[in-house]
């Protein structure tokens, strides 16, 4: 499997209750060098204006050579400016709209520049708080010409665009909210190089099983383009370490993306506010490993056999013996 990181991710960590972050500011470099120095790490993902522009791509492309890393995937900043507050590509100033067209090309632009095939985008402001408060066929009608015009852009430069979902936050109704509804956009734009990024924990949010949502966009056209693997109890995105919560589904998540021909990256997006950010990535790749370990082990065939026989008593069987082990035991 290919891992990689967000680089903000081990940097200071704030949320409206704690402003200026719960652990000290970080040099960039510092970051950087964290990222390099995990082992089982060979990718980064980068999130426009925080780490990389085109004032920065000298830097950007240096770092990358210093740490033998590789960026898959660059982030458009379309939830962190106050421009974008009542919405990106789908915001009632046709203004906002342009620019956010703009900035999503110029990002293009830099992936080209630094060898990276994918951009990454999460439209967090793209949606809406309140009933009678939006225009549900238009905004969507923008958000789809916004996103159709910056796939053009991309497919002539050889560049990936993939959605990514979420439910909620920071507005309390995304236009992009589930698989389904990401991957009819993703359809809707007519280009091949527009696909969908599952985010593991945005989708636990949204009442999904992510084994069924890999499964459901390798069915329609192979639209699993991205993976962002993390935690949570289900009613938030709490961006926790992968597998403190849930054990059975990430086992089921990661049978389905072999089943399905996965080929992409496994990213960790977490937001360890006060946790060591180093040790909580780490321990989620280090737990996706392990998982890995167990399938390797038991077999692809016999986890499709245990799925054909639909006997929740037999799946019962199949976790205790395999997932839990007895007690100073590893799993078998």
């Amino acid at each position: 499997m290919r891992y990689s990181v967000i680089l903000g991710n081990l940097g200071n960590t704030c949320d409206r209750f704690l402003s200026s972050g719960y652990k000290k500011d970080e040099q960039k470099e510092s970051l950087w060098e964290q990222v390099g120095n995990m082992p089982e790490v060979s990718g980064i993902e980068l999130v426009g204006t925080w780490d990389v522009n085109p004032e920065t791509l000298r830097e950007v492309t240096h770092n990358l050579e210093a740490y033998s890393l590789e960026c898959c995937s660059i982030i458009p900043d379309l939830f962190g400016q106050q421009r974008w507050g009542k919405g990106s590509y789908s915001a009632p100033d046709a203004d906002v709209r342009k620019q956010a067209v703009e900035y999503t090309k110029e990002l293009v632009d830099a992936a080209v520049e630094i060898g990276c095939g994918l951009i990454n985008i999460w439209p967090g402001q793209d949606g809406y708080d309140y009933p009678l408060a939006a225009d549900y066929l238009e905004e969507r009608q923008w958000l789809l010409e916004g996103l159709t015009e910056c796939a053009k852009y991309a497919d002539e430069r050889g560049v990936k665009l993939s959605l990514e979902y979420k439910v909620k936050e920071p507005r309390t109704h995304s236009y992009l909210a589930r698989a389904a509804d990401t991957l009819l956009t993703a359809q809707a734009t007519g280009f091949p190089n527009v696909g969908v990024t599952i985010d593991s924990g945005h989708a636990f949010a949204a009442y999904e099983n992510v084994g069924e949502s890999v499964a459901l966009l390798s069915m329609f056209g192979e639209k699993l383009f991205h993976m962002h693997f993390n935690d949570n109890y289900g009613f938030w995105d709490d961006d926790m370490i992968v597998g403190s919560i849930r054990t059975v589904e990430h086992f089921e998540m990661l049978y389905w993306l072999r089943a399905a021909g996965y080929s992409g990256w496994y990213s960790m997006d977490q937001y360890p506010y006060r946790e060591d950010a180093y040790g909580a990535i780490r321990s989620s790749i280090l737990y996706l490993k392990q998982l890995e370990e167990i399938i390797d082990y038991v077999g692809m065939e016999a986890v499709q056999e245990l799925i054909r026989k639909r006997d929740a008593v037999q799946t019962a069987e199949f976790i205790r013996n395999h997932l839990l082990g007895k007690p100073g035991q590893q799993p078998s």
